[in-house]
């Protein structure tokens, strides 16, 4: 939430969610929702989120974040969308990689040649299987049915809004909200080897569905029902040459603890400023390969979380340094323009926080360019930037960290002999 809200996407996500915290909530039934029990899942309330942040976490449904995020990149002026397109092939090429792609809707195919390949394309990835790259999987652990459907729900647990709920006998299973009214998700195990899918029809899903609510006349329609299978995956590498894994592609995990999207996000941050510095010339491309070493850790840490059965409960200051990474700490500050936060003062190159009078502003001039931010003497040494030089901060509020560079510069030169 805190990288869309650097792209003044903030209002309208939150446009499509629910406003809930983000526990989960044990009990019997929903209808029992008040004497239920309640877990941390890792992710800060709304009062926690007030200190660490300028946002805070939300519980926004896919289809309507993917929309936000369409619409937002169909009006930059560099970007280019096609929909229904499919990769089927990717090798080196002379200028980095070719692609044959595929239309779905004519079946025609092109080839195209890009400098750089982002292979976002999910747990099935092609770019991955064509790039050679293999992958670490855990066995199946269970299969899982989701139920999509609209009931009014809000009504049955009042005042009690989370994010997640966990319901026990006779109908175990999770109630997670999924948009704005009476849209929601259902999800329970069911094994195949025991069961039928002729058996899982709509009005016995319906039943099941006002068994764990606890309402025997719950009006409920079902709308879309899948299966899918719990397991975790994670790619041996997330570079090869030109072409880059992020996402389901480079790391797969079930969907304890809710870490899948968040994980993706930071990928695509974290790959998409470095990949600009290279291609403006700010940075040698060795910066690339710290895309693998920043991001690997945080995806083994949440793949093993996922695997965990008790991966849906932890504790927040658990897991804030998985989630945070050591950013640049959020305070507010008053400017001439209105209340900022500390982490509105990063920009797409180098940013110098101080207390001192800078030299020159905005100097351009350097590669990367560095934007130089001036605070007054409180702010600055609550934020660690009352030292000689200030602070030198990254796009995404980490320390600048020259060295880290260097060691990618040694990773490219050994694999280059």
């Amino acid at each position: 939430m805190e990288l869309f809200r650097s792209w003044g996407l903030e209002e309208k996500i939150w446009a499509g969610g629910n406003d809930v915290e983000w526990r989960m909530l044990a009990t019997r039934t929903l209808s029992q929702a008040a004497s239920g029990s309640l877990i941390d899942v890792g992710y800060p309330s709304t009062s926690e989120s007030a200190v660490l942040s300028p946002t805070r976490p939300a519980a926004v449904p896919q289809d309507h974040l993917e929309m936000v995020l369409l619409d937002y990149l169909r009006g930059l002026a560099t970007a280019h969308v096609e929909l229904g397109v499919t990769v089927e092939d990717v090798w080196e090429a002379h200028s980095g990689l070719g692609l044959k792609l595929r239309d779905g809707g004519s079946g025609a195919c092109r080839v195209v040649e890009a400098r750089y390949v982002i292979g976002a394309d999910g747990a099935h990835s092609v770019v991955r299987q064509r790039l050679g790259v293999s992958v670490s999987e855990t066995e199946d652990l269970f299969e899982a049915l989701s139920v999509l459907f609209r009931a009014p729900l809000w009504e049955v647990v009042g005042r009690h809004r989370y994010g997640i709920y966990v319901t026990d006998l006779p109908a175990p299973g999770t109630f997670l909200p999924a948009g704005q009214g009476d849209r929601w998700l259902y999800g329970f195990s069911w094994d195949p080897r025991v069961e039928r899918m002729a058996d899982l029809g709509e009005d016995q899903l319906i039943a099941r569905i006002r068994t764990g609510v606890g309402v025997p006349d719950l009006p409920v329609r079902v709308v879309d029902q899948n299966t899918f299978t719990f397991g975790a995956a994670i790619a041996d590498n997330f570079r090869s040459g030109n072409a880059f894994l992020i996402g389901d592609a480079a790391h797969r995990v079930t969907p304890r603890g809710g870490t899948g999207m968040n994980t993706a996000i930071a990928d695509g941050f974290n790959l998409g400023w470095k990949l600009s510095w290279a291609l403006k010339g700010w940075a040698p491309e060795s910066l690339l390969d710290t895309y693998e070493m920043e991001r690997r850790p945080i995806a083994e840490h949440n793949v093993a979380r996922s695997i965990d059965p008790g991966g849906s409960r932890r504790n927040v200051s658990d897991e804030l340094r998985f989630d945070l990474g050591g950013r640049l700490p959020h305070l507010w500050i008053d400017t001439a323009g209105g209340r900022i936060s500390s982490l509105d003062l990063l920009g797409p190159g180098l940013t110098r926080l101080s207390a001192a009078e800078p030299s020159h502003f905005n100097d351009q001039s350097k590669v990367p360019p560095v934007t130089e931010r001036r605070l007054d003497r409180k702010t600055a040494a609550a934020l660690g930037a009352d030292q000689p030089g200030g602070l030198l901060l990254r796009p995404d509020g980490l320390v600048w960290d020259p060295l880290r560079s260097a060691a990618a510069d040694t990773i490219d030169q050994d694999r280059a002999a």
